[in-house]
C-alpha cells in the first residue's frame, strides 16, 4: 500500500473506533503503537488523548510480558528494539506495571487477523495472551476490540483453550461485532 493509502486507512479507522460506544465512555485505555504493516494508530491515540482518555501503551518485558506507561502525544514514544525482533514504539514515561491494564475500561488489540466468531489471531509471542489471563484472574471485563484491515477479517483462524474472543474488530470500512461466548 502506498503512504497515502496507509494514511487514508488510519484515518477512517480511527474514525469508526472513536464512535464506538465503549471508547465515547472509556476513562482509560489500553492500546498501542502501530509498527511495520500493521494498520496506524496515532490518529486514534492522538484523538482519544484529544478527549481526555489516559492511554496506556505497552512495553515488551524480557519475558514477553507486558508493563504499560502513558502516552502523551507522538513526541512520549521512544523506538525500542527487542533483541532479534522488529521495534516497537513505547512510552518514554514512567512504568507503571504489568497490572496497570486492570484500569482499563477498553483494550485495543493488535493482530493478523481475527474470525466470524471473535478468535484474534495474535502474532504468536504470547504478550497479550498474558494479558487477557491477567485481566480474567483479576475479574476486569474491558471492552476487547481488534484493530485490523479488511483482508483480515476472515472466516477462520486457530485457536487454542486459552484464547478469548474480541467483542469487535474495527476496520477502516467500519465495526463488525461478535456474539458474546
Amino acid at each position: 500500500m502506498t503512504t497515502d493509502v496507509v494514511g487514508e486507512a488510519a484515518d477512517a479507522l480511527a474514525g469508526h473506533a472513536l464512535e464506538l460506544p465503549e471508547l465515547a465512555h472509556a476513562r482509560t485505555v489500553a492500546a498501542y503503537v502501530s509498527v511495520g504493516s500493521e494498520p496506524g494508530t496515532l490518529t486514534l491515540l492522538d484523538a482519544l488523548v484529544a478527549r481526555g482518555v489516559r492511554v496506556l501503551l505497552p512495553a515488551l518485558l524480557p519475558d514477553h510480558d507486558l508493563d504499560w506507561g502513558a502516552y502523551a502525544g507522538e513526541g512520549s514514544l521512544a523506538r525500542v528494539q527487542h533483541g532479534g525482533k522488529m521495534a516497537l514504539f513505547e512510552s518514554s514515561g514512567e512504568r507503571l506495571g504489568p497490572d496497570a491494564v486492570l484500569a482499563a475500561d477498553v483494550v485495543l488489540l493488535p493482530g493478523l487477523a481475527v474470525d466470524a466468531r471473535g478468535m484474534r489471531l495474535g502474532r504468536g509471542g504470547g504478550s497479550y495472551d498474558r494479558v487477557l489471563a491477567r485481566l480474567e484472574r483479576a475479574g476486569a471485563r474491558p471492552a476487547l476490540v481488534v484493530l485490523l484491515y479488511d483482508t483480515e477479517v476472515v472466516e477462520r483462524v486457530p485457536a487454542q483453550p486459552h484464547d478469548r474472543p474480541v467483542q469487535a474488530v474495527v476496520t477502516p470500512s467500519g465495526v463488525r461485532r461478535f456474539a458474546s461466548p
